[in-house]
């Protein structure tokens, strides 16, 4: 049976600079807070297969479930749906040459990746999330 998470309300937490510099670690502080990319395969996020709820590394808000997980064989952790539609934001980036559509954190508005119409069944997308805006915490 899925694991139900109450999300409630999603306010916005706001930090400046210094202050997510202070609370995040190097590389997710530059995932979360400018946009950056980890090297594919870098991250153990990406092959983990236990039973659990994926947060945000910024604020701890609960994001993806590991049941909606799957090896997209990218190297980047891929889900096909969040936990909730409401614990991300998305809008369009266009630092390539074609648009892409960038998926961050609801509440701390970080970075976590891009959304792709090349995933599986229900709901054909592939959250690609990088690892470091992630944290895992194991099913109890």
């Amino acid at each position: 049976m899925p694991q139900k998470i109450d999300i409630g309300p999603i306010v916005k937490l706001v930090k400046s600079d210094d202050e997510w510099k202070k609370l995040l670690a190097p590389e997710a502080y530059q995932v979360l807070r400018h946009e950056a990319t980890e090297r594919p395969f870098t991250n153990n996020m990406h092959d983990n297969k236990q039973p659990g709820i994926y947060h945000c590394a910024g604020c701890d808000l609960p994001a993806y479930s590991s049941e909606h997980k799957f090896d997209s064989g990218t190297g980047w952790p891929s889900f096909w749906q969040p936990i909730d539609p409401k614990v991300v934001e998305t809008n369009t980036d266009f630092k390539l040459i074609f648009p892409r559509t960038e998926v961050h954190c609801a509440r701390c508005e970080g970075h976590q990746g891009h959304i792709f119409k090349d995933g599986p069944k229900p709901t054909g997308l592939r959250y690609c999330i990088n690892g470091a805006a992630l944290k895992f915490v194991p099913a109890s």
